[in-house]
């Protein structure tokens, strides 16, 4: 039996929760999966799969021996990535999660860094606070930007690195349009109690961003009911026009592409200011791809950027 890579089939059952889809992930069949994982137990003499007619989860005992798989299969990609990479010219692939509200920042992120170390290759997806401390606590995930005030759901060790601060805008189709006017123009500030009283298409109650606006609406004494909901952002910014919605001013940007002109009003009484920061694991190694990624998230160039791009 080979160990590691039975280690790896026990990490891919962890991220999907499914025996077929972590054994199409790997490559291999479901039985397959299912017979190096009964070695590996047979190894360690421990059950480590909780089994029913679907995956139930991981015994205390399987917690273990996942946690020291994911450690394992972490110091294999550092070994390969050392032996591939020099110092100044890092190379290999990097996995870059974002909160949805904040993929426009990293989809910048993801391309500065390319255009910087080519031979880096992020994979960038979008994940929710509580699934992107999850991926960066099994390592599954490398780097992500999202609410550092949302830090302390699981107790997940993590080095943050605050980047920006996200404030929110009502967004409509504008009243009127000129020739050669901007796609999106900024308008007078409105208060939270006066957007309330509009059609919202805003995201579903399981986003942090959700609770984030929904904070706001209560503290301005109008608690809300969106008129439609979605766990997409590019589906919440087609819907202005024919809703509002509220939307963070780095995915402002998105509305260019929509048929136009819209306003943006800032969204005041209260102002509300939520941080934005780049976290990874905790641990005490980081891959040189990592190191990268992290100075250049620290670099004045990243920042001028940055701050161009939030409004």
């Amino acid at each position: 039996m080979n160990v590691l890579v039975s280690m790896r089939y026990l990490a891919a059952l962890n991220e999907h929760r499914h025996f077929g889809r972590a054994a199409q992930a790997c490559h291999i069949t479901q039985p397959a999966l299912s017979n190096a994982l009964r070695a590996l137990e047979n190894e360690f003499g421990v059950l480590i799969v909780q089994r029913g007619r679907a995956f139930e989860g991981f015994t205390v005992e399987g917690e273990a021996v996942l946690a020291t798989a994911q450690r394992m299969l972490h110091e294999q990609a550092l070994l390969q990535e050392q032996l591939h990479s020099e110092a100044a010219h890092p190379r290999g692939r990097l996995r870059l999660a974002a909160v949805p509200a904040a993929m426009t920042l990293l989809s910048r992120f993801a391309l500065a860094l390319r255009a910087c170390h080519p031979g880096i290759a992020p994979t960038v997806v979008s994940l929710s606070s509580l699934e992107i401390e999850t991926a960066l606590d099994g390592m599954s995930v490398d780097l992500a930007l999202g609410y550092t005030d949302r830090t302390r759901v699981r107790n997940v060790r993590l080095a943050i690195w605050p980047q920006c601060t996200e404030r929110y805008y009502l967004v409509q189709r504008a009243a009127g349009s000129a020739e050669n006017e901007e796609a999106v123009r900024i308008g007078a500030p409105v208060g939270w109690a006066e957007a309330a009283q509009l059609p919202l298409c805003l995201l579903t109650p399981d986003m942090h961003n959700r609770a984030i606006v929904d904070q706001a609406f209560e503290m301005a004494g109008t608690p809300v009911s969106a008129a439609m909901e979605t766990n997409s952002l590019h589906t919440l910014v087609r819907s202005v026009g024919a809703l509002a919605s509220v939307l963070p001013g780095a995915a402002l940007e998105l509305l260019v592409r929509e048929h136009g002109p819209f306003e943006a009003r800032p969204l005041v009484a209260p102002t509300l200011e939520t941080p934005l920061g780049f976290m990874t694991h905790a641990s005490e190694r980081m891959s040189r791809a990592l190191q990268a990624a992290v100075d250049l998230a620290l670099s004045a160039d990243w920042r001028a950027e940055l701050a161009s791009a939030v409004a």
